[in-house]
């Protein structure tokens, strides 16, 4: 299959259909990182009855009143709605109902109290320090709609309005192991100097954890093709997504790429004008789908952001992308290939705009992970660019 262009392969992605998404209902206080998969619309007016605002005193707005006559307390939740009186005012406290015929408050350091009576010392305007009815939310106003991804403030509006369970859409179960006979996972003991320490599969595992998919991590496969076709079955029982690292280039030990095929699936593309990562592959069969990743660490992890993030996307109903601004560069940059490339820079603003040095970033092979730690994001190149000069506005990425 023949390579093809970066914006091709989104394509190819964007057009993929899943045939319904699974939706469940959770509790509120589970919520958290999911995606609504319902409006969530007032039942009621927010207040219902106009309240205090502040603690204060509630009295009928007049110009140039200067004693007011206490009538009475009125405590938060009370059940009984005082009546005021001519030239008369009510101790009111925060979230009280407001006493009828009042329509302002004063607060507590506005005024003095002498012989039962208030004595204003500074005066405030009609209406001040009430909350009139709805003023939060009104009744049969949509105030969340479907397709959010819900964080604290959606839970705290639900809260309000009594939603102990909401309709979610199911996380799609992510399985990620990465192959190589060199690979040792966390706990192995490192008896050949041959041997490295496999970081992919947990990479990936936080950022399927990060952007809305649940992980389901198998670990380190050898390079043999009997034993990752077991796996590769194996995850496909309990995963939407299968995610692999290694094992799809063209060296003589890289097995993904043919195991793929031999079980039926559908390549919907293999290779892409890319830097890093142009080894990638794509396949899918029914509402399944194997996503075949380089194995060097920062190759995998960045085409884990582009491509997985959107595929997640697919399942939740929510347009999974990493968040792309504008950026001026701080130095030049001198592209070497005619790909699309994926850059890994500082950003940080100066003046209310983003900018980009490439301060501390090493420059070598695509397993360079160390990259991406620090206020770091990714800035794309497309394969028409070549230098770019300090000045110039580029696109990044922010992950």
């Amino acid at each position: 299959m023949a390579f093809i262009d970066f914006v091709e392969s989104l394509n190819i992605l964007e057009n993929i259909k899943i045939s319904s998404c699974q939706i469940m209902d959770v509790d509120l206080s589970d919520s958290l990182g999911f995606i609504l998969a319902e409006d969530i619309v007032a039942s009621e007016n927010s207040p219902s009855m106009p309240t205090s605002a502040m603690d204060g005193y509630a009295f009928k707005f007049e110009e140039n009143i200067k004693r007011l006559k206490i009538g009475g307390v009125n405590p938060a939740g009370s059940q009984d709605i005082f009546e005021l009186k001519e030239a008369e005012c009510i101790k009111t406290f925060t979230g009280s109902l407001m006493p009828k015929y009042s329509d302002t408050l004063i607060p507590i350091e506005n005024i003095e109290v002498e012989n039962g009576e208030i004595v204003i010392k500074i005066p405030v305007k009609k209406g001040a320090n009430v909350r009139e009815i709805g003023e939060n939310y009104l009744k049969d106003e949509l105030l969340i709609a479907s397709g959010t991804k819900i964080n604290f403030p959606q839970i705290g509006v639900m809260a309000s309005l009594n939603i102990s369970k909401v309709k979610v859409y199911k996380k799609p179960i992510v399985g990620i192991f990465a192959t190589g006979s060199e690979l040792l996972d966390i706990g192995e003991i490192q008896t050949l100097p041959s041997q490295i320490r496999s970081s992919n599969h947990l990479t990936v595992e936080a950022i399927v954890k990060k952007y809305g998919g649940e992980a389901l991590v198998f670990g380190c496969i050898k390079d043999d093709k009997e034993s990752i076709t077991a796996m590769m079955k194996k995850a496909l029982e309990s995963s939407d997504i299968v995610v692999t690292t290694g094992g799809v280039s063209v060296g003589d030990y890289d097995f993904v790429k043919d195991v793929i095929r031999e079980i039926g699936f559908e390549v919907l593309f293999q290779g892409v004008h890319l830097k890093p990562g142009q080894h990638i592959m794509l396949a899918q069969r029914g509402n399944k789908f194997i996503l075949g990743l380089p194995g060097f660490a920062y190759s995998s992890t960045v085409t884990a952001l582009i491509y997985l993030l959107p595929l997640i996307g697919k399942f939740i109903g929510y347009p999974n992308n990493l968040q792309c601004v504008k950026a001026t560069l701080n130095e030049p940059y001198a592209k070497k290939t005619n790909k699309t490339e994926f850059i890994a820079c500082n950003y940080y603003l100066k003046d209310g705009k983003y900018m980009v040095d490439f301060a501390h970033k090493k420059f070598g092979t695509s397993a360079i992970l160390t990259n991406l730690l620090g206020s770091s994001a990714l800035m794309m190149l497309s394969p028409s660019d070549s230098v770019k000069n300090i000045g110039d506005e580029v696109d990044i990425y922010l992950f």
